[in-house]
């Protein structure tokens, strides 16, 4: 028997917010606790559901943002706004459909705010999609293995050279972070592709993959997705979830394996 399909609803959008504000916020807490605080982590949780991001010395888009905004919050819009350009921090709003309405966009206008991107997020069921994959797939499960985690990672998202050992050093505590397990597939026994599976509220979201460019297009993303969708079944999660760039190839592996578009949320940036 086919497994129920996941309907879209108010309170589904919600619970995968819930899961990428969580995520974000564990991945922001270990910078945080580096000594003197040297990426410049804030975050604000508002009381209506909105987490605001930020690092003020780290120029990522997943770090400084404001997530779960809807009807309503217009009233936020001003003062979040103003805390990140006090900050010179160039932030991103995120608009989710069904949250969205026109009161939130003259106010993000008025603002000097336009839709500058697309991102989707997609979802399955667990037994919903076809697992099999020839690449084989490792758990991080020691020191060397996290090196090697690191070396994919890196390449997969064109990290500077220079920059390599600093991030090393800021980021070895993923392995011991609750709720995140750490996946690395190889290629002529290189490192080749890495992503992490984040399970909280019996969602397992496939979070950070990222493929070495000498390896792309050779299955690793796919054979991450399936290792992931697999090991978050067999944690008894009820949703499996992910999000990517509209139409990037990341996107388009998500639906060749089964998974679906939930939502698709348009960023807000500075004109």
């Amino acid at each position: 028997m086919a497994a129920p399909r996941l309907i879209p609803s108010p309170d589904l959008i919600g619970r995968i917010l819930d899961i990428e504000s969580a995520y974000t916020l564990s991945r922001l807490r270990v910078l945080e606790r580096i000594p003197g605080n040297p990426i410049g982590v804030a975050y604000r949780q508002l009381d209506d559901g909105i987490v605001a991001l930020m690092a003020r010395h780290l120029p990522s888009p997943s770090f400084n943002r404001v997530i779960g905004l809807r009807a309503g919050h217009e009233h936020h819009l001003a003062p979040l706004t103003d805390w990140y350009r006090g900050n010179g921090v160039q932030a991103r709003l995120e608009m989710v459909p069904g949250y969205y309405d026109s009161a939130l966009g003259r106010e993000l206008a008025r603002l000097g705010y336009y839709q500058s991107d697309f991102h989707v997020s997609t979802i399955c069921e667990p037994g919903s999609v076809d697992l099999a994959d020839k690449i084989s797939v490792e758990r991080v499960t020691d020191a060397d293995r996290m090196e090697d985690y690191l070396d994919a990672y890196m390449a997969g998202w064109g990290l500077a050279a220079s920059d390599h050992d600093r991030f090393r050093q800021n980021v070895r505590p993923w392995r011991e972070e609750p709720g995140w397990t750490l996946y690395l597939a190889r290629a002529e026994k290189r490192p080749a592709a890495a992503a992490t599976l984040y399970v909280r509220a019996k969602i397992g979201y496939l979070a950070d993959g990222a493929t070495d460019p000498t390896f792309r297009n050779r299955g690793f993303h796919t054979a991450l997705l399936r290792r992931r969708i697999a090991d978050a079944t067999a944690a008894g999660v009820e949703i499996i979830c992910s999000g990517a760039q509209f139409l990037s190839a990341s996107h388009r592996n998500m639906e060749r394996i089964g998974m679906r578009v939930l939502f698709t949320r348009s960023i807000w940036t500075p004109l």
